[in-house]
């Protein structure tokens, strides 16, 4: 499960915020703190279904659900726990 964690930070560190040496904190709000706007949403949702074989619907793809690693993680998690 750290794994799933490690890569998702990764992924947002690396490819979103474009900063491999940042250090994201697992509660960060990630856009609404600006360290990544809304439409970076799509490429995570795309590096999920890649990565993880989970499909995240539009309707979940907001930033209500998905402003930190936390939420990220957890939407992960609840379709590979199925």
């Amino acid at each position: 499960m750290d794994d799933v964690r490690e890569k998702l930070r990764t992924y947002i560190t690396h490819e979103l915020i474009r900063d491999p040496g940042y250090t994201l904190k697992d509660d960060e709000e990630i856009i609404t703190g600006g360290l990544i706007d809304s439409f970076a949403l799509a490429e995570l949702a795309v590096y999920i279904e890649g990565e993880f074989d989970v499909y995240i619907p539009d309707p979940d793809l907001t930033v209500a659900k998905m402003n930190t690693l936390n939420q990220i993680y957890d939407r992960v998690m609840r379709d590979l726990a199925l």
